[in-house]
This record gives C-alpha cells, sequence and structure tokens, in this order.
C-alpha cells in the first residue's frame, strides 16, 4: 500500500525505517470509538483551495479539508450501521477564558471560536445526532481537561479511530494521548487533513512510525463491518 509520506523520505529515512523496524500494527480492538476531531466550521472553512478562502476562513483547511468531510461521512454512516459510538470534539472558547494555546500562536478573530458562535459549530454535513457524544475542549489533546477518560471506561471501549483536523495538531495530540492511556488507536489516512502538506505527511509518519495503526478509510470500513 502507498503511503501518503513515501515520497518525502530521503533513503537515508527508508534505511532507519526498515532497520529500526518502525511501522508495526499494534492492531485494533473489539470495541471502537469513532472520534470526529474538530470538523468545525473554522477549522474546516470553504470548499475551495486553501489559498482562496483564507480571507474568511483563516484557519480553514479548505478543500483538503472538504475531501476528508466527505470520508468521515462515509465512516460515519457504517459505524452506525454496525453499533459503533461516535463522539465529536469541538475546539472552542469560553468567553470568560483566553486559553487557547493555538490562538497565541496565530493572528486571528479570536470572536469565531468563542462557544456560541456559528463558526464554531461542526459543519452540517457531519452534524451529530441526538445519540452521538461532544466534547468541549481548548487545547489540542481531546484527553487534557475533558471526561473523556470517564466516557471511555464507562463505554468499555477499547479502539478509538480517530479523524478529522489537524493531522499534526489536535489528531496527533489526541492519538499520542490515546495510545499513552494504553488504547488501540487507527489514525485513518484518508479522513484527517492538515493547513501545510508537509505537516501532514510528517504528522501521519510519525503516528505510523511510532504511536499507532495508520489505515485507510476502505480498510476500517471493513473493519468496522467485521465487528
Amino acid at each position: 500500500m502507498t503511503r501518503i509520506w513515501e515520497d518525502a523520505l530521503t533513503e537515508t529515512d527508508r534505511i532507519v525505517i526498515e532497520k529500526g523496524g518502525y511501522g508495526k500494527s499494534r492492531g485494533l480492538g473489539k470495541k471502537p470509538l469513532l472520534v470526529i476531531i474538530d470538523a468545525q466550521h473554522n477549522y474546516i472553512g470553504a470548499d475551495l483551495p486553501i489559498q482562496e478562502q483564507l480571507t474568511e476562513w483563516p484557519s480553514g483547511g479548505g478543500a483538503l479539508a472538504w475531501d476528508g468531510i466527505r470520508q468521515i461521512k462515509k465512516l460515519k454512516e457504517v459505524a452506525k450501521e454496525n453499533g459503533i459510538p461516535v463522539l465529536y470534539t469541538r475546539n472552542v472558547q469560553k468567553k470568560t477564558t483566553k486559553f487557547d494555546s493555538f490562538a497565541t500562536k496565530t493572528k486571528r478573530d479570536n470572536t469565531k471560536y468563542i462557544d456560541g458562535n456559528p463558526a464554531a459549530d461542526i459543519v452540517t454535513e457531519i452534524a451529530p445526532d441526538e445519540d452521538d457524544m461532544v466534547i468541549d475542549k481548548s487545547y489540542a489533546s481531546a484527553f487534557f481537561g475533558t471526561p473523556l477518560i470517564s466516557y471511555l471506561v464507562k463505554m468499555d471501549v477499547d479502539t478509538l479511530i480517530i479523524v478529522g483536523g489537524s493531522t499534526s495538531g489536535c489528531v496527533r495530540a489526541t492519538a499520542v494521548d490515546a495510545v499513552t492511556h494504553n488504547f488501540n488507536v487507527a489514525v485513518v489516512e484518508d479522513a484527517v487533513f492538515d493547513r501545510i502538506e508537509l505537516s501532514h505527511k510528517a504528522g501521519l509518519l510519525d503516528l505510523w512510525m511510532k504511536y499507532c495503526d495508520v489505515e485507510k478509510v476502505d480498510k476500517i470500513m471493513d473493519y468496522m463491518k467485521s465487528l
């Protein structure tokens, strides 16, 4: 299977990966949860080349993010058909706090990121159903400062299927924390997205090498159906 990061590797990189034995599968369990990371208007933007929508959506991923949304929609449908629960995260700020670490590294109108602003809502194409869970967070990892771990324990979840954005930020942070808590994890390569191509490829490579499984949508849908 061709990997999206392969064209960015040097010959030395390939030797390091082969000799080091990196990229072995950890495997997936029997009780997965589909985790959709920050699929909000602010972070998805408009379905246009990213540079053409930055004035309105400076944090938006543009057309590539929308490609990911369409893949997420397919995954969610299969998850629902097979009794697999779905959880969303939203990266939002409360009016009383200014603790968004991402905001301190960017120039942006922070009012769009405050809870209650429509720009902070999840895009309607994959809006949560009544029985889906939604967790708000202020930092990259879905585990930090949220009740996520309690939810996972209560549901007896052993596997997180992670999609959404951004690959190098909130997806990566959540995946690493999930593995640290001894959950099986799959990041879905064609259902995650980033603003910077290099960050996307490097994030997926790093996750695949050292932390979790990185699989394509079709393989994850087969896994869901097998349960």
